[in-house]
């Protein structure tokens, strides 16, 4: 007997950086990789400084079940990205609320991307420095994230090159204060499962954290 089809989808919000980000999550969305109960939805926030009013307006809004926020850390001190998070748990009266919902890449996005060509780790978040190793990748000159760039970069994106990603996002520490980490596998985790009660969870720690 085939199971009924579940027409209702969970709607997540993912809150990106930026373009990269953004487009990013975009080419993994049409690649079908995760669970088709999820219906995801990306939004750019334009600059990691518009990330915590954007994200406290999804969250009254209430138009999403849960929601991400997806960044890269950029260099030590980390000033932008620990104004973010602090911002964040603010928001919801306690620190480490966070944790569940920032997404970051150390040094930068291109750190987790490159994971899917190779087990490398990135030494700066700067274009010019990583533009050699895009090129290796890609056949892209001089990679400066400009929109053309980008739709080739993440065309050579696939499926089999994910469950690679998936492999080498293990190598990578998910301590965000140490070069070369990343909590990808979090995201991935909890869209790929077809069990949604994640999102239960991670609401009642949230809600939990308002009070």
């Amino acid at each position: 007997m085939n199971k009924p089809l579940n027409l209702y989808k969970r709607r997540i919000c993912v809150i990106c950086e930026g373009n990269e980000e953004y487009d990013y999550i975009e080419r993994l969305k049409s690649l079908n990789v995760w669970n088709d109960i999820y219906d995801v939805k990306c939004i750019n926030a334009d600059g990691n400084g518009n990330i915590p009013a954007r994200y406290q307006n999804e969250y009254q809004e209430d138009s999403y079940e849960y929601i991400f926020v997806f960044c890269d850390t950029d260099k030590k001190p980390y000033e932008q990205y620990e104004d973010i998070k602090q911002k964040i748990d603010s928001f919801h009266g306690i620190a480490g609320a966070s944790k569940h919902i920032v997404i970051f890449g150390n040094p930068c996005t291109l750190q987790i991307i490159c994971l899917h060509w190779d087990a490398l780790k990135l030494k700066s978040n700067a274009k010019k420095i990583n533009a050699d190793i895009i090129k290796q990748y890609t056949d892209i000159e001089n990679y400066k994230a400009k929109k053309e760039q980008r739709a080739i970069l993440f065309k050579s994106i696939d499926a089999d090159n994910y469950k690679l990603l998936k492999e080498r996002l293990l190598l990578l520490s998910e301590k965000d204060d140490e070069i070369n980490s990343s909590n990808f596998g979090l995201l991935i985790k909890c869209l790929e499962n077809d069990d949604t009660k994640w999102i239960e969870e991670f609401n009642y720690i949230l809600e939990e954290t308002c009070e």
